[in-house]
Formats: structure tokens, C-alpha cells, sequence
């Protein structure tokens, strides 16, 4: 296949769907609105299911539904959508549902200031919600790293609890490029 030319969050939902995603669930918020739009268009051409929510806090516990039930699940939110997932996140986490959560960092802290911070970061890396968990989180430096990484989250055997390494796969990108 030659070059395709895409913006960042459209290559992270293709690649979701290149790796098999079929069901994605999720609520839109800048910057990461591309990611549910593009999934609502391409999804229900390869027989795939695209859900928006009501809200952030329904799209991370139909991901916990979806993936109990063993289907390859995804979600995308942004700084603050992924503070009101973090109760459902836990569970996810607490009971080893496979589930896959793009989140599209602002520039400035979760509330979308102007000066930069590290809430995303340690929000991925130290976790959230009720804590008492461990979590695989892939941080891209680059947008190819995003598609790459993308698919690896989406993998069989990162999603299958069959392999043992079932686990939530957390990835922050950089939503300011």
C-alpha cells in the first residue's frame, strides 16, 4: 500500500479497525472528536457497531460490557473524559476485561489550560479511580508510533484473557498536532 495521508486521530481509528476493533463506544469531546467520527462512517462497513453515549460515564461501562462478553472494545476521550471514565475504569482493570482507551491529550493540564502539565501523564501511569491496579500504557512519540501502537493495543493476544495478558490498554496522544 503506498502512502495515505490522514490526520493523526483518522490513522488511530483505521488502525483500530486494520486490527480488528469492531465495536467502539464513545462520547464526543475535543480533541478527539476525528476518532469517533471517522470509526461512526467506516465501522458499519465491515459489519461493525459505532455507539455514542450519553456520556463519557456510559461509554466506558459499555466497554466493560462489551468486553466481558468478548468482544474487541474501544473507547477515545479526552483530559476530562477519561476523569469521569475512572470508576468504570477500575472495573475494567479490576476484573481483566480486555478494552482498549485512546486518550487525545490537551496541551494544558485535564481542564485545558494554557500552561502545560503532567495530570495526563500520571493520570495514565499512576492510574485512576479506586487505584490497586496495574495497567499497560503505550505512549507514541510520533503518528506512526500512534498507528503502530493502535494495532498492537488491538492485538489478539493482548485482548485475549486466554494468553494471560489480559489487560486495559491506556494510550495517550498528543491531541495539540
Amino acid at each position: 500500500m503506498g502512502r495515505v495521508l490522514m490526520k493523526g486521530t483518522e490513522a488511530i481509528a483505521e488502525a483500530a479497525i486494520q486490527a480488528g476493533c469492531k465495536y467502539f463506544f464513545g462520547y464526543p469531546i475535543t480533541p478527539q472528536n476525528e476518532i469517533p467520527e471517522y470509526m461512526s462512517a467506516h465501522l458499519p462497513e465491515i459489519g461493525g457497531v459505532y455507539v455514542q453515549a450519553e456520556s463519557e460515564v456510559a461509554s466506558v461501562n459499555m466497554i466493560l460490557g462489551g468486553g466481558a462478553t468478548g468482544y474487541r472494545v474501544m473507547t477515545s476521550s479526552s483530559s476530562p473524559g477519561i476523569s469521569l471514565m475512572s470508576e468504570g475504569i477500575s472495573y475494567i482493570a479490576g476484573c481483566q476485561i480486555p478494552a482498549v482507551i485512546v486518550n487525545v491529550m490537551r496541551a494544558g493540564p485535564g481542564l485545558g489550560g494554557i500552561l502545560p502539565g503532567q495530570a495526563d501523564y500520571y493520570q495514565a501511569t499512576k492510574g485512576g479511580g479506586n487505584g490497586d491496579y496495574n495497567i499497560i500504557v503505550l505512549a507514541p512519540s510520533t503518528l506512526q508510533e500512534c498507528v503502530d501502537l493502535t494495532q498492537l493495543r488491538s492485538r489478539p493476544e493482548v485482548q485475549d484473557p486466554r494468553h494471560g495478558c489480559c489487560r486495559r490498554v491506556h494510550g495517550p496522544d498528543d491531541g495539540g498536532g
